[in-house]
């Protein structure tokens, strides 16, 4: 990267993050909502600085963990079944109205039946988790694998290969991207779900953290722990993004 271009780079990356400074700022002060109600960016960072000398830290630990246990979970199920139903077309047409179905349910509308079968312990919260993870991930799986060209199998067995080899050697590094774009949207999900599993008794954890907060009208601590939320996501997130660039460089030098 050349070193004019760095600053300019960082001057982007940081504009939009300003810009919602800015903005948050000009909602407090024009006095369309009431003050109470709109804690300022100062008064949230304050907050959070209170709440990193107590309890915090284990809170993000606590989510972050179930999390990646649930994607974890969820996406080892989700790359094995997401690959069968795109690559045999009679069983993605049979199963799929069946996975769109229980796609559409939202994870919050199963806590009942959760506590039920699970009780309010972690693997409560786990199930949650893997039900949203496994579904987003099955679904980015197979609609990846279906788009894959059946002529990189025809070539291969013209050059003489196996079953075994064109599956090690042109199968798999052609699913990389798609298992790798499959974790990143269920981890998303997983994300988005995390205060809806935090329901089910948790006494830690992200979501238990706003749940008390707003308990008490606690609106600095609500703003600290949906920033958390998201500030773990995207890092998650870019991590992810830079793994990818990584593991399908190959793909950029023979296109």
């Amino acid at each position: 990267m050349p070193p004019s271009s760095a600053p300019r780079r960082a001057a982007l990356i940081l504009a939009p993050w300003l810009l919602l400074l800015v903005l948050w700022y000009g909602v407090r002060l024009s006095g369309l909502v009431s003050p109470a109600l709109v804690p300022s960016p100062h008064e949230v960072a304050r907050k959070f600085v209170e709440l990193m000398g107590d309890r915090l830290p284990l809170d993000i630990w606590m989510s972050t963990q179930r999390v990646f246990i649930g994607v974890l979970l969820g996406t080892l199920l989700a790359v094995p079944v997401g690959f069968c139903l795109g690559w045999y077309q009679g069983l993605r047409s049979f199963i799929d109205p069946v996975i769109n179905f229980f796609r559409a349910l939202p994870p919050i509308a199963l806590i009942p039946l959760v506590i039920v079968y699970f009780g309010i312990g972690e693997a409560a919260k786990t199930a949650i988790l893997f039900y949203a993870s496994f579904f987003a991930g099955v679904i980015v799986m197979y609609e990846g694998i279906a788009q894959i060209s059946p002529i990189y199998v025809r070539v291969a067995r013209t050059l003489g290969a196996n079953d075994f080899e064109i599956f090690a050697k042109v199968i798999v590094p052609l699913t990389v991207p798609h298992i790798l774009t499959a974790v990143r949207v269920a981890l998303g999900v997983a994300w988005a779900t995390l205060v809806a599993s935090e329901l089910i008794a948790a006494q830690q954890g992200l979501g238990s953290l706003i749940q008390n907060a707003s308990s008490f009208f606690q609106l600095d601590i609500i703003y600290v722990g949906i920033i958390c939320i998201g500030f773990i996501a995207l890092t998650m997130d870019l991590a992810l993004r830079a793994a990818t660039r990584r593991l399908v460089a190959w793909q950029d030098r023979i296109a």
